[in-house]
């Protein structure tokens, strides 16, 4: 009987540990990002540095290449 009510203690911490871990643990949502087609951006949309550029001149925080079609076109994007 002994051996078993020294068992139980730590057992017990043990388990409470476990449950106390698992409830601290949050899960991170990621965000989504909104895309417009550019306004502003005249051509071939290359390189998406240019991209994101013009996009912040349209009051966007950035702005990437897609394809569209079998042309690229210059998307700004934000968190929705």
């Amino acid at each position: 009987m002994a051996p078993s009510r020294r068992m139980a203690a730590p057992v017990l911490f043990f388990l409470l540990l476990l449950v106390a871990t698992e409830m601290g643990t949050t899960k991170v949502a990621e965000a989504r990002h909104c895309l417009s087609q550019s306004h502003r951006f005249k051509g071939m949309c290359v390189r998406s540095g240019n991209c994101a550029n013009v996009c912040r001149t349209e009051n966007f925080p950035g702005g990437e290449c897609k394809a569209h079609g079998f042309e690229r076109k210059c998307f700004c994007k934000k968190i929705c």
